[in-house]
C-alpha cells in the first residue's frame, strides 16, 4: 500500500505542538512500518532532522512539490499531486485537505478553539507581490465555499475544518474533549467517523539525564536564572500568558521572599505585544525572561531545572508540554479545562485560567507545599508513562491500514 502523507509542518524549523506531532509519527512510523510504502509531500527542501529520521528506512521517500506562491500549497500544488498521481491512502496530520484527494483519506483535527473564541486568533490576509493576485484568489475561494468565506486566515480554518469532516475518510482526534467539540459544533458529523488517539511525548530525550553542569551550561546559553516557573509553549492570547505575568507579578507582590524568576519558553504570535507591555508595566524586566524558541534537545535540562511548570491556557486540544514536565519530575499547575483533565488526570494541580488570582496562589502553593510537590512528582511521572509517540503511531497504522 502507498501511503502519503502531508510532511509540510514536520518540516518545519521552529516546531510546536502540531508540528512535532507530525515529526514524531514520521519518526516513528518509519521506525515499525517496513512493509508499506511512503511518499513525504514538501513545500520546501527537506530539513536535516527530517532527513534523519527517514534516512535508514527505503519504503520513505520525499517528493517536493514546488509552487510558486506563499500560500495555498495544499489547496494548488497538493490538489494536482492528487489528481495525477493518488496514493492509496492521503494522511493529513497537521494542516487542511486537497480539493481532491483519494477516498482513503484521513485528516487530524487538534483543537477548535477558533470556533469557540476566535478573538484569540489574529486573521492575516494572503501576502503575496502578485498584481491581483489576491483578487483572483478571493474569486475562487468564494466560487469553492459557495460565497461563504475569503482568503484570511481565520476563514480558512473555518472552511478547511468542514471540508475536512465532509470529505475525509476518518478524522483522527487528538483528545476524547476534541472529538465532543466536534460533534457539539459539527452536528452533521458521526461520531463513527472520528477516531481518538492520544499525542505522546519524546520518551527518548525526556526526562534530562544529564550532570548538574550541563544543565548550568544549557542555562547559561539561554540567560536563565533559577530558581524559576516555567512556561513552554507559544507567546499568545490563546495561551492565557499575559495573564500568567500578572498572576507573577501578583506572586512576587505578596511573597517577596520567594526571590522567584519566571521562565517563558516559545515563539511570539498574536498579542505577544501586550506580554511586553505588562512586563514592563510591573516592572519585572529582570525576573521575566524570555530565550524565545529553545532547541528541542535543550529542553529536558530547562524543564528539569524548573521548581514547577505552570500552563495556564485557554483552549488546548492536548497539551504535550505537560507530559514533558510530568517525564522531568517537575511540579504542575494547569489550567481546569476538560481536555487537561483528560491528559493529565490526579497528576496537575488545577486552577481557574481566568482569575489571575487564582493562578498566583497555585504558584505559591505548588511551590511552598512539599507534600503537595512530593505527590505531583509521583503522579506525573506515573502519568507520563501511559503516552508516548510509539503508541500513537501504531494506532494511526492501524487505522490508515484498516481503510
Amino acid at each position: 500500500m502507498i501511503i502519503g502523507i502531508d510532511a509540510s509542518r514536520a518540516n518545519l524549523l521552529h516546531k510546536t505542538g502540531t508540528e512535532w506531532y507530525s515529526f514524531y509519527l514520521i519518526k516513528n512510523l518509519a521506525e515499525i512500518d517496513s512493509v508499506n510504502q511512503y511518499h513525504l509531500y514538501l513545500n520546501q527542501p527537506a530539513r536535516p532532522d527530517l532527513l534523519a529520521i527517514i534516512k535508514d528506512h527505503p519504503n520513505f521517500s520525499i517528493k517536493l512539490l514546488n509552487w510558486p506562491f506563499a500560500s495555498f500549497w495544499t489547496l494548488g500544488r497538493l490538489t494536482l499531486e492528487m489528481f495525477w498521481h493518488r496514493p492509496d491512502v492521503l494522511f493529513v496530520p497537521a494542516h487542511g485537505l486537497p480539493l481532491f484527494g483519494p477516498f482513503k483519506t484521513v485528516n487530524t483535527i487538534h483543537d477548535l478553539a477558533f470556533w469557540q473564541e476566535s478573538n484569540l486568533y489574529h486573521s492575516f490576509k494572503l501576502k503575496t507581490k502578485v498584481f491581483g493576485l489576491r483578487r483572483l484568489v478571493n474569486f475562487f475561494i468564494k466560487i469553492i465555499t459557495y460565497g461563504r468565506y475569503r482568503s484570511e486566515s481565520l476563514d480558512y480554518l473555518y472552511w478547511s475544518t468542514t471540508f475536512a469532516l465532509r470529505h475525509a475518510k476518518k478524522i483522527i482526534a487528538v483528545s476524547e474533549n476534541t472529538k465532543q467539540d466536534i460533534l457539539k459544533l459539527y452536528k452533521k458529523t458521526s461520531p463513527e467517523k472520528i477516531v481518538v488517539i492520544h499525542n505522546g511525548y519524546d520518551s527518548e530525550l525526556y526526562p534530562a539525564n544529564s550532570t548538574e553542569e550541563k544543565k548550568s551550561a544549557i542555562l547559561a546559553k539561554y540567560g536563565l536564572q533559577a530558581p524559576y516557573l516555567l512556561y513552554v509553549g507559544r507567546l499568545e492570547k490563546k495561551k492565557n500568558t499575559v495573564a500568567l505575568v500578572e498572576a507573577f507579578a501578583l506572586l512576587t507582590e505578596a511573597h517577596p521572599e520567594l526571590k522567584m524568576n519566571l521562565v517563558l519558553v516559545g515563539d511570539a504570535s498574536f498579542g505577544y505585544d501586550e506580554i511586553g507591555y505588562t512586563i514592563s508595566e510591573y516592572g519585572l524586566e529582570d525576573k521575566i525572561f524570555l530565550p524565545g524558541w529553545v532547541q528541542e534537545k535543550d529542553l529536558p535540562d530547562i524543564f528539569s531545572a524548573a521548581q514547577a511548570f505552570i500552563f495556564p491556557t485557554k483552549h488546548e486540544g492536548f497539551g504535550i508540554p505537560i507530559l514533558e514536565a510530568f517525564a522531568c519530575g517537575v511540579p504542575t499547575a494547569v489550567s481546569d479545562l476538560s481536555v487537561l483533565r483528560e491528559i493529565a488526570g490526579e497528576a496537575a494541580l488545577y486552577f481557574n485560567q481566568n482569575d489571575k488570582n487564582a493562578i498566583a496562589k497555585a504558584m505559591f502553593n505548588i511551590i511552598s507545599d512539599q507534600q503537595l510537590r512530593a505527590q505531583l512528582i509521583i503522579r506525573g511521572r506515573k502519568r507520563a508513562q501511559q503516552f508516548s509517540w510509539r503508541k500513537c503511531a501504531q494506532e494511526t497504522l492501524k487505522l490508515l491500514e484498516s481503510l
